[in-house]
């Protein structure tokens, strides 16, 4: 059977960490913690299901996790956040191309987000495909921080996998709040250093057609209250994305 590690990044994730280990642990050949100095108990945990535990200075979420990947001793590695865990469902299909010697270069699977209690099952947040599950010489990390994913070299193989990552996000509306101010400014940063900018009418259409998408062609709405809530904040992470984006440019 092929071996495979599990890379995860960290930073005071005690109240995480556990259910994501937990639901690997009998994948996991290695399991890499990247951690950015945690002040909580996230060492002492980690240490427990017997993680290799590596501090490392953050730089960027992408940075970072390609810091992660490189850590790993095993081709195939699993690369998972520390608010997420696998569903039976996933970890299962993971086991079965694991005893099959991952003949496939590459394997996604749909995330599913729970907010405030809930899982979303509509809208923009679901089905969120990622690629998770990566032999390293066929791809690593990109995107735009903090918007990171996997990007794979041309012609790589991909299949998807059936069963959920469950991503544990927002346990209150005013966290996801404080996390939309948080990952603008870090966008608006990122677009403007690769030369990106915007206008007034992006600034104005952008978050409707955010909010339409989500809420109305995406079916939104049939998460009641919440699908509500995520179709406006989406669409506010948005128009604060670009109006930072903006007044970057007004600056200069």
């Amino acid at each position: 059977m092929t071996p495979l590690s599990v890379a995860i990044i960290t930073f005071n994730e005690e109240t995480n960490i556990s259910r994501c280990l937990n639901s690997v642990k009998n994948l996991a050949d290695e399991i890499v913690i990247v951690d950015s100095f945690s002040t909580d108990r996230t060492k002492d945990i980690c240490m427990q299901f017997g993680a290799k535990f590596i501090q490392h200075r953050f730089e960027g979420y992408i940075e970072q996790k390609n810091f992660a990947l490189n850590q790993t001793s095993h081709a195939h590695v699993l690369l998972l956040d520390a608010d997420e865990a696998l569903s039976t469902e996933l970890q299962e299909a993971i086991l079965k191309v694991k005893e099959n010697n991952f003949p496939i270069d590459a394997y996604g699977m749909n995330r599913c987000t729970n907010y405030c209690g809930k899982f979303i099952r509509h809208g923009l947040w679901y089905p969120d495909r990622k690629l998770r599950l990566i032999n390293k010489k066929a791809g690593k990390w990109g995107g735009v921080n903090p918007h990171d994913k996997i990007e794979l070299k041309p012609n790589s193989s991909v299949k998807y996998l059936y069963g959920d990552i469950l991503h544990y996000s927002y346990n209150s509306i005013q966290e996801h709040v404080v996390q939309n101010e948080k990952f603008s400014s870090i966008s608006a940063d990122s677009l403007y250093l690769q030369g990106k900018r915007t206008n007034p009418l992006k600034i104005i259409l952008s978050p409707a057609w955010a909010f339409m998408n989500g809420y109305f062609l995406r079916l939104g709405f049939l998460d009641g209250y919440y699908g509500w809530v995520i179709a406006v904040k989406v669409s506010q992470l948005t128009f604060l994305k670009h109006s930072k984006l903006y007044l970057k440019k007004k600056k200069k």
